[in-house]
């Protein structure tokens, strides 16, 4: 086996997917996974925590991209200034040019139970750090954690309903419609 070529993270995440597509996520094992990936177990589980955890593995990345982008914005930039610029930064550099692939881990997500209580602490994670970089900014409590989780729900919905549409769409001029469409329901 062929351990130590370059690329045994992507070969895996490869192989799991082709795996989870032909044979759905829960009869699917780490051993089969490795072996398809012509990779050891053992240099699976040092990828990996789990077989779960190759479809979440690039979401554990979003919160510190979401600490460092609130960090670095100006100090005199409005709350949802911020949140729409992440947004969009997030879009363009994490999702566009994914689709197909964001949409199969969506399919997969919905399949299993385990997987959607695993999508839902990422999610939970996410707000989290919003909601810490908001509080750092010096906003109160009550308005960081309402920020926070307006934040996630516009990233949730607009992912979907960019998933949802073959349109040729960029997300982040989705991220802007779901923005407006919230606002007009607010006014």
């Amino acid at each position: 086996m062929s351990r130590w070529e370059p690329g045994a993270r992507e070969r895996l995440q490869a192989a799991a997917l082709d795996l989870f597509a032909e044979q759905g996520f829960a009869a699917t094992t780490v051993p089969e996974i490795a072996a398809r990936a012509g990779l050891t177990t053992r240099t699976f589980f040092r990828h990996f925590a789990d077989k779960r955890e190759v479809l979440f593995a690039d979401d554990t990345e979003m919160p510190a991209m979401v600490t460092k982008l609130m960090a670095e914005a100006p100090d005199t930039a409005e709350p949802m200034e911020l949140i729409v610029q992440g947004l969009r930064t997030m879009a363009e550099t994490r999702f566009e040019g994914r689709r197909a692939a964001l949409r199969h881990r969506r399919d997969l997500v919905r399949s299993d139970e385990g997987l959607r209580e695993r999508d839902l602490r990422k999610r939970a994670a996410l707000a989290e750090a919003v909601r810490e970089g908001f509080l750092a900014r010096g906003l109160d409590a009550t308005r960081a954690a309402l920020l926070a989780e307006t934040c996630v729900t516009l990233v949730t919905v607009s992912i979907a309903e960019w998933l949802d549409r073959d349109d040729g769409r960029r997300l982040s001029g989705i991220v802007d419609e779901v923005l407006d469409r919230l606002r007009a329901e607010l006014a």
